[in-house]
């Protein structure tokens, strides 16, 4: 190995001695590695010097054989001049010869400067070919340790990657498992309330049940059993309080629909308690009644007077409690007369006198009576003129047609303390209000013209606005 390959191993171990990294556990196989790259590229360079060395070999035994056949030459040359007897030359070959000798002289002097030229080119084009391995093998050493960085690197992020990996993988299995107990203990409570639900609703149905009776409305058409029994459906219509224009839209509407139902079964008009009111709104209900293709039969429970009395007697079935109060009497003005002089009450007089005659013809024609004679017995009775008589004798007056003890109420299926929505009613019930001495009283609401109230008043508890 020449000098120059000599200097080139030492810079390589000596660049591997220097970068070369404290043996570790984890990159003991990588320095390893490094070490055999660079063993590697010692044995190339030593190739390729033994491959230099055989050329040169080669090339000083081609120049061996030439300087021999040279030397061989010339030896020939020289026996055969010393066999070759000498011939004197003339003095022009003699120069001739003597430069020729010259020039061959000056040729080999050329040779051998061009020789020694090429000796010093070649030995600079030898070093820079070292150098360039080198730097070559720097390079490469740089390379490698580049490489060696990034396979560090790589690892140690595959390392980090799987790591991640794994506690990305456990992280979900304990999320799944989570999600899974959460699920179950879900679907658990869902069940649990489910059943709690369809008890709730059970418990519901078993109380909404319980509102309603095991039994059906009774419709009879005769309703009256054993004499003294009244059986009542649930084509049943309310009146009570003050009759009015709403009251009477409320009754007509219900008698249009049970005829529309049934034509055959009877309809009821129950009344507890009414003092009477609009003639104009009981006219409309007596109508309604008349025009009723199926029976329409008044109750009375408990008191009727004056417009309200007047549609118990005129019914074309009636019954009542023998307790029940009825009131008849004549339509007043002392109420209702108020800041009007002799004319307009004479007049008003007169549509009142219309109107009674109106109310009490067919009431005296029931009786079997005149109305002046309806009128005598009014003042009879009483001296103002409000006659008053229990169901039981107002029977023997043909009042009302049967006396009951007993009404069965076929209708009333649901629990009347059942909570339940407010249903729509016959807003009979006016707001009572205090007058200026402190005593109650009912504003009644305004009547159409030609309309007047018809009800008993004695205590002026109902007033006009």
């Amino acid at each position: 190995m020449s000098y120059q390959h000599a200097l080139a191993v030492l810079m390589i171990f000596g660049s591997i001695a220097v970068y070369a990294e404290p043996p570790i556990e984890k990159t003991g196989p990588k320095i390893a590695k490094t070490k055999s790259d660079a063993e590697k590229i010692i044995e190339k360079l030593s190739e390729k010097d033994k491959e230099k060395d055989n050329k040169k070999k080669e090339e000083d035994a081609l120049n061996e054989q030439s300087s021999n056949r040279d030397n061989h030459r010339d030896s020939y040359r020289d026996r055969y001049r010393s066999a070759t007897p000498k011939v004197e030359l003339d003095p022009e070959t003699k120069a001739l010869q003597q430069k020729q000798q010259k020039l061959s002289i000056e040729n080999t002097l050329r040779t051998e400067r061009l020789r020694t030229e090429n000796a010093d080119l070649l030995a600079r084009l030898q070093k820079l070919r070292w150098e360039k391995e080198v730097i070559t093998a720097q390079l490469e050493i740089e390379e490698l340790k580049r490489k060696r960085d990034q396979r560090d690197e790589t690892i140690a992020y595959e390392d980090e990657l799987e790591k991640m990996t794994r506690e990305s993988s456990l992280a979900k299995a304990r999320t799944e498992k989570l999600s899974n107990d959460l699920e179950a203990k879900k679907v658990e409570w869902d069940l649990k309330i489910s059943r709690l639900k369809a008890e709730i609703k059970a418990l519901k149905v078993e109380k909404e049940r319980d509102i309603y009776a095991n039994r059906k409305p009774v419709y009879l058409d005769n309703p009256l059993k054993d004499e003294k029994t009244l059986v009542i459906s649930d084509r049943r219509i309310a009146l009570n309080g003050v009759i009015r224009r709403e009251t009477a839209d409320y009754i007509m509407k219900r008698i249009n629909y049970y005829n529309n139902k049934d034509q055959h079964k009877p309809i009821f008009i129950v009344i507890d308690s009414s003092p009477g009111g609009s003639v104009m709104a009981g006219f409309r209900i007596m109508k309604a009644m008349e025009g009723s293709v199926a029976p329409v039969y008044v109750v009375l429970k408990s008191y009727a007077a004056s417009m309200a009395a007047t549609i118990v007697t005129v019914a074309k079935k009636s019954f009542a409690y023998p307790n029940a109060i009825m009131l008849h009497h004549q339509i007043s003005s002392t109420f209702f007369f108020t800041r009007l002089n002799l004319t307009q009450q004479k007049e008003y007089a007169l549509e009142m006198e219309k109107w009674w005659k109106r109310l009490a013809t067919p009431i005296a024609d029931k009786m079997g009576i005149s109305t002046d004679e309806f009128i005598k017995k009014m003042y009879q009775k009483s001296s103002d003129g409000d006659w008053s008589e229990f169901a039981s004798d107002a029977k023997e007056l043909k009042w009302v047609d049967h006396i009951v003890e007993r009404i069965e109420e076929t209708s009333l299926l649901e629990d009347p303390d059942a909570e339940k929505k407010s249903k729509k009613t016959s807003k009979s019930i006016l707001a009572e209000d205090v007058n200026e001495k402190g005593r109650p009283i009912v504003y009644l609401p305004r009547l159409s013209p030609k309309d007047m109230y018809f009800l008993y008043n004695p205590d002026q508890y109902y007033r006009l606005r």
